[in-house]
């Protein structure tokens, strides 16, 4: 483990995709930069891990989506190989009562809702809702299976519960990124492609090329300013430096203590946001067996509701990727890892046969249990405050500069935002002048 340095031109705090690209950025700028991590590995909300059959399996974030043109650029320097996920035109629909199918009366209730957000996000008056909760809205869709199954949508895009955001929150989601269909695609959408080797390997490929400038497990406790430099505190050392980039979520970034206090707007926006909660799974077979009946791509709106997608590399083994989002991935949480695979295969083995209890290996990840992270996949706003909109509030705080996948202009919340922010802050401290002394 390398020694902590005594000063840095730049101190970041976080070793995520933003943390790693903006000091991998100002490394090649010939900056001294180091990351401090309070975790025992880097990549943040992207995790990367080796199967039983020694395929890649990333446990956090994953896809490059449409228009997603900074990841695919990284991740063809850093080597790695995009293939396209293979999905159908439309997912299946499924509860704990068989195939949704889509003459059913559910499916045109839930497509009707699912366009008048949509067209709601783009119709002005959006703030008026910002204190009626999603859960309210839905109350108006005429049958109970339609709402379970659009209960189950928000609750993998957002990792939110219905009772805690807000109609308004959602339609901004909606309008920020682009649209539902941008939103929940995966084929020309935000889940189009994968990296054979993982998105959460190139997390590992910056922190080799970073080296000893990275330190793990260096949770930073204050962070002072004054009129010459910033001291930064954790629990073994001080560090100075000339500027700080902080790249941790929100929520995260208020168990710091700041000296001076921050801006009341930074002080609103820790204290208005939460990280929602999300429970990811993958399980690996030696052949994507399924696609002999079907495709795999499904969600499924029963007692416990979660979306599939069929994630296989080109060359195999089989990959199907497991998400739970919001008061369902509380509830799997709580399971032991066995029975968390017993529940979500057993649901499974109806579409797509009995093969699917017995994976070669199962990999999982309860994020919002990550003391280090807080959930996913990104903060969210408090019912009735606006703080948690994107773009999350990023201006300099004087010698103090933001980052984070929230805090990017475009495709927040997303490993295209992370790397986004990253440049972004990069150029502002480039425009200080701190590269050029």
């Amino acid at each position: 483990m390398p020694s902590d340095p005594a000063h840095a031109d730049v101190v970041v705090v976080g070793a995520g995709i933003s943390g790693l690209t903006a000091a991998y950025e100002l490394h090649r700028k010939g900056i001294d930069v180091i990351v401090l991590e309070a975790a025992d590995r880097v990549g943040g909300r992207v995790l990367v891990e080796t199967t039983a059959l020694g395929s890649a399996v990333d446990l956090g974030g994953q896809w490059i989506g449409k228009g997603h043109h900074r990841f695919e650029a990284l991740a063809a320097e850093l080597g790695a190989t995009r293939y396209r996920m293979r999905s159908p035109k439309m997912p299946l629909l499924a509860d704990d009562n068989g195939t949704i199918r889509f003459g059913s009366p559910s499916t045109p209730a839930a497509i009707t809702t699912l366009l008048g957000f949509e067209l709601a996000s783009h119709l002005p008056g959006r703030d008026t809702q910002n204190s009626v909760t999603l859960r309210e809205w839905l109350r108006r869709v005429p049958t109970g299976r339609a709402r379970r199954m659009l209960e189950v949508i928000i609750e993998v895009t957002c990792c939110g519960d219905i009772d805690d955001l807000s109609v308004t929150a959602f339609l901004e989601f909606i309008r920020y990124q682009g649209g539902l269909n941008t939103m929940m695609k995966s084929a020309g959408g935000a889940q189009d492609s994968l990296l054979v080797e993982g998105a959460g390997s190139l997390a590992c490929r910056l922190a080799d090329r970073l080296g000893e400038r990275v330190h793990l497990n260096r949770a930073v406790g204050a962070i002072d300013r004054n009129d010459t430099n910033l001291v930064v505190t954790t629990g073994t050392t001080t560090i100075t430096a000339d500027r700080l980039v902080m790249t941790v979520p929100p929520p995260i970034a208020a168990q710091i203590e700041f000296r001076p206090a921050l801006p009341d707007s930074y002080i609103r926006l820790h204290r208005n946001t939460y990280m929602g909660a999300v429970y990811k799974a993958l399980a690996v077979y030696d052949t994507p067996f399924w696609r002999s009946r079907g495709e795999a791509e499904m969600i499924l709106g029963g007692e416990t509701g979660f979306a599939v997608f069929d994630s296989s590399p080109p060359d195999g083994p089989g990959h199907l990727t497991v998400l739970v989002g919001g008061p369902d991935a509380r509830r799997v949480g709580e399971l032991s890892v066995d029975a968390r695979r017993v529940l979500l295969l057993e649901h499974l083995e109806p579409h797509l046969g009995a093969d699917v209890r017995n994976p070669a290996s199962w990999h999982d990840k309860v994020w919002h249990h990550d003391p280090f992270v807080g959930g996913g996949y990104c903060a969210l706003p408090a019912l009735g405050t606006r703080e948690g909109f994107y773009p999350v509030a990023h201006a300099p705080v004087g010698t103090i500069h933001w980052a984070g996948t929230e805090t990017a202009s475009e495709h927040a919340g997303y490993i295209e935002g992370a790397i986004e922010s990253a440049h972004r802050v990069v150029d502002e401290i480039v425009r200080s002048g701190l590269g050029t002394r």
